[in-house]
């Protein structure tokens, strides 16, 4: 258990400082000097001055940061960050979220190289490990959703009265719950570390597209590639994950705004949740960690793209502004709008984490 938190503390502050280090990297080699890095948060721990730089340790485990010459303004110099071109600015603040897409690619080079998790057809039985049956998705308000079953929960084992189902083929559980319609059957579910068992009844006629007990089911094994391929695959797959993954925001925005709410079996999730998550996913083996942790990563290069006051898009919106302008938003109104923002953000994770962390956990 206590190996388990810290193996997920780690990894994630590992995420953020390495995020950080990106900007540090660029900045130096864009000329800029780098006045401290740290990891934490002040008040400060530790700190030795290598060059022109201060490395630091602070006291509040909550990321990492890069100080930077000038990066606030008010200072013009040729080493500092405002006295450099528009695109060597650009390529700085990209530098923090090209980290995390340079960390993905690596994570999942990695996985494909030991065993990734993966969707299999019922067919396939070679070159696959520990294949397995897990919930994909749950429809609102079916049966599944009424007796407490989650996306990524693994069905162990099936059975109505004296008959008894193990398998791990889709349609076998499938045909086994349709047989079954409206007679209460049992599930034995693994749920991260934990086996449970859900009683449901399937429906006798479901809606259309839900299946009689509400769930969508996929087939998931390790499947592993020679060592020279896996590097060319986790580029890849990190490409098509980010694709997937703006649609699939784009989708939910678009949803949000048109007032229908957050999609069905869709949930926020804030850093106790991404916590807790990875702390599980090490529970599942090395593969699974290291491909939840790369989708992770992968999650917070979008985040940090969005043009929100605060983040790293942000500053590029500003950077845009100044573009066209051609003269920089004034320092003070940076400050205020940024600060506004920085707060906002904070009140929405303390929401997220309240709101659906704590219950999820709990």
């Amino acid at each position: 258990m206590v190996l388990n938190i810290l193996i997920a503390f780690f990894s994630l502050i590992g995420l953020l400082t390495l995020h950080e280090f990106g900007h540090f990297v660029l900045a130096k080699r864009c000329g800029v000097k780098v006045e401290e890095f740290g990891i934490g948060y002040p008040p400060k721990l530790f700190g030795k001055k290598f060059g022109e730089t201060v490395y630091s340790l602070n006291l509040l485990p909550f990321g990492a940061f890069v100080r930077i010459h000038g990066e606030e303004g008010g200072i013009e110099d040729y080493r500092s960050f405002i006295g450099k071109p528009m695109r060597q600015r650009v390529l700085i603040i990209l530098g923090g979220v090209i980290s995390f897409w340079i960390i993905a690619a690596i994570l999942l080079s990695i996985t494909f190289s030991l065993g990734i998790p993966t969707p299999v057809s019922d067919e396939i039985n070679q070159g696959i490990v520990a294949p397995q049956v897990q919930i994909a998705q749950v429809a609102e308000d079916s049966p599944a959703e009424v007796a407490g079953l989650q996306p990524l929960d693994i069905i162990k084992e099936i059975k109505y009265q004296d008959s008894v189902l193990r398998s791990d083929k889709v349609n076998e559980i499938t045909n086994f719950i349709n047989e079954h319609r409206g007679k209460e059957i049992t599930l034995t579910i693994q749920r991260w570390e934990e086996i449970i068992e859900v009683s449901l009844v399937p429906r006798l006629s479901p809606p259309a597209g839900e299946g009689a007990t509400g769930v969508a089911l996929v087939r998931t094994a390790l499947r592993s590639f020679p060592w020279y391929e896996s590097p060319w695959r986790g580029i890849t797959a990190t490409g098509q994950i980010t694709v997937a993954a703006l649609q699939g925001l784009a989708g939910v925005f678009s949803q949000v705004l048109k007032g229908e709410g957050l999609p069905a079996g869709a949930s926020l999730m804030g850093p106790l949740g991404i916590f807790d998550f990875l702390r599980h996913a090490w529970q599942l083996g090395l593969s699974y960690f290291l491909y939840f942790t790369a989708l992770i990563s992968i999650l917070l290069a979008i985040f940090n793209l969005l043009p929100i006051p605060a983040l790293d898009g942000g500053k590029l919106l500003f950077l845009t502004i100044e573009a066209v302008r051609r003269k920089p938003v004034p320092q003070k109104v940076e400050q205020n709008i940024t600060a506004f923002f920085f707060l906002l953000l904070i009140t929405f994770m303390i929401f997220v984490t309240i709101k659906f962390d704590i219950p999820r956990i709990f």
